[in-house]
């Protein structure tokens, strides 16, 4: 009896209970690779560059200054190095969890081997939880190995330690449940892309949307006192800013309303878990079909319910045999059109569109009732949001274009085909744009019907045409790239999202640290940078051609503010040469990717 007891006290003690071994082989398995040494080192030294970088800028702008007020101003620097670091964290370790997870469970059903696992001891919760933590695991050693920068640069003064450690247990609970969505999508999608788009619209429905919505709906029923702590409880988002100006503002943030970091961690924790819960019970049904021998999860529900019908019947299920359909055109082409966004079929293609659209429409109807549609403003947050949300579908779309090919093993039969590299090629990238061109489509209506209405002015047109062309053809050349260059979807897709954070975030904060140790004869790169963001364009465009006033306007007394200290008011002809020029520079840059891509084609193939 005692020693049953003790068998079960050290099981409940060891943490293996929980994660089985899973989580060791993965550990095991991680150790071995170099690329997890070199992304850790290249992190922290990119954080100790940084706050290189910042602590020469303060030093050099108070260089002239007394000693105690150059000490004073340390306090400043601290708050500056602290939470661009932990903002950065909060961004790029959810997107990082989203992507390790997107094919967590999605390549054990493909494979057949989630049946095999649940003929060991091994059951359904050891298997969740130990995909999930096995790879959020080096997530927390990237936001470990911080923690020491960050004590240091606590000595400057100004950053209480409970927003330190507030805002890392706001990261992990956030980190967590994104991952935790990760995982479930991962088990009704074989594709990567499907799984990271699906979680990126959740999100962005969870943490932008339905906030916003709600907030317009209930502002006249409930005072902002009761609503706004709501969602800084249920929103990390939402928490984190809050957080953040509560350090910067001590005196006002707390005393303006309740917001407590512990209960907003639990809720977190408690959505995790429920997600969690209805993944384990998923996970079970489908490794026992699998271990039973029965169709699994990527079998239409139509052919599974025809089977249980004729077992019911105690007939043999005939073979179903579908069309024979007729390649036309390119075969890549052809293929690539045939295979779906997302997992479903047009039905399910359909209900997204309209259900999106839907949502477009409430957000005009509450924006119409505000009676802030016709400025300036609004345009240029629909014109951001629906960039992010093109440029995002093509950046993932095309970073799994050939990863998706390896893991299936297909790649070398599509090589061995009299296909030349050129047509798989092109074939690839056309196939990318229709697949995006949905997405793309929310632009283009939203800038036609209200040029139609009068808020924007038919020029936008041309110049969101511009932008988005080579948007297209950049990330598609580069996605192409990095989807030759690796084997795995993971790496391909965060090659690609690094790509762009470092040109249009990285590089233009350096190059301003850098202006700030050195003269201001550098402020010229610091602006090119900026405005080569797609961003910072579509804000330019849509704040020169959107409003009443604007759209009353010629052509030629139109003027962009573009960030530009020579001149700050650019005419609509400047623009135009502006926006020419990077459409051509981007485009130049995508076709060498493309270029790379084709020339690695026959590399490394298995």
């Amino acid at each position: 009896m005692i020693a049953a007891v003790l068998n079960l006290a050290s099981r409940c003690i060891r943490p293996s209970w929980v994660t089985g071994p899973i989580f060791d082989k993965e550990l095991r398995v991680s150790s071995r690779r170099k690329r997890n040494y070199v992304l850790r080192f290249v992190y922290l030294a990119m954080l100790t560059i940084f706050v290189v970088l910042v602590w020469l800028s303060v030093t050099r702008i108070y260089g002239y200054s007394s000693a105690a007020f150059r000490v004073s101003r340390m306090a400043e620097a601290g708050k500056s190095i602290i939470t661009t670091i932990i903002w950065f964290q909060f961004y790029t370790t959810q997107l990082l969890a989203v992507i390790m997870l997107s094919n967590a469970i999605s390549d054990e059903i493909y494979h057949k081997t989630l049946g095999v696992l649940m003929t060991t001891p091994i059951n359904s919760f050891q298997i969740v939880m130990g995909k999930l933590f096995s790879k959020l695991w080096q997530l927390m050693i990237l936001l470990a190995i911080s923690i020491p920068l960050l004590a240091i640069v606590r000595v400057f003064g100004g950053v209480p330690w409970e927003f330190v450690i507030s805002s890392i247990c706001i990261n992990l609970t956030a980190v967590i449940f994104a991952g935790s969505v990760s995982i479930y999508f991962s088990i009704r999608n074989r594709r990567s892309y499907a799984v990271i788009l699906k979680v990126l619209f959740v999100g962005g429905v969870l943490y932008a949307f339905l906030p916003w919505l709600f907030m317009m709906l209930l502002n006249e029923l409930f005072s902002e006192e009761t609503l706004i702590p709501i969602f800084l409880h249920t929103n990390p988002f939402a928490a984190f800013v809050f957080n953040t100006f509560s350090m910067m503002t001590p005196f006002m943030g707390r005393a303006m309303l309740y917001f407590s970091w512990p209960l907003h961690c639990g809720i977190m924790l408690t959505a995790s878990a429920l997600v969690l819960g209805l993944t384990v019970k998923t996970v079970r049904k489908v490794a026992l079909r699998q271990a039973t021998g029965e169709a699994g999860l990527f079998v239409k529900r139509r052919q599974r319910r025809a089977q249980k019908r004729d077992e019911q019947k105690g007939t043999v299920a005939e073979v179903p045999v579908g069309r024979i359909r007729r390649v036309k055109g390119s075969a890549i082409i052809w293929k690539e059109l045939k295979t779906p966004l997302l997992k479903g079929g047009r039905i399910t293609a359909v209900i997204g569109v309209l259900a999106a659209i839907a949502g477009t429409v409430i957000t005009y109807a509450v924006c119409a009732d505000e009676d802030c549609l016709d400025m300036a403003v609004t345009q240029v947050v629909y014109g951001v949001i629906f960039v992010i949300m093109g440029t995002v579908c093509t950046a993932v779309l095309s970073a799994t274009a050939i990863t998706s090919e390896k893991e299936a093993r297909s790649w070398p039969i599509l090589l061995a085909t009299p296909l030349s590299d050129w047509n798989i090629l092109i074939g690839k990238a056309v196939g990318i744009f229709r697949k995006c061109l949905p997405i793309w489509l929310f632009l283009a209506a939203h800038v036609i019907i209200f040029v139609i209405v009068g808020y924007i002015h038919p020029i936008a047109i041309v110049h969101l045409g511009m932008l988005v062309i080579w948007v297209v053809v950049f990330f598609t050349g580069s996605g192409l790239y990095f989807s030759s260059r690796f084997k795995r979807t993971t790496a391909a897709v965060v090659m690609n999202f690094g790509l762009g954070v470092t040109l249009w975030a990285i590089i233009p904060m350096v190059l301003g640290l850098t202006m700030a140790i050195g003269s201001h004869s550098d402020e010229g790169l610091v602006e090119l940078s900026l405005m080569t963001n797609p961003l910072v364009q579509t804000g330019v465009i849509m704040e020169g051609a959107s409003g009443t006033r604007n759209v009353r306007l010629g052509l030629a007394q139109l003027r962009y503010n573009w960030p530009d200290s020579l001149r700050d008011n650019v005419a609509v002809a400047a623009t135009t040469k502006r926006m020419l020029v990077f459409m051509i520079g981007y485009i130049l840059a995508g076709v060498l990717f493309a270029w790379r891509a084709k020339c690695r084609f026959r590399r490394n193939i298995f």
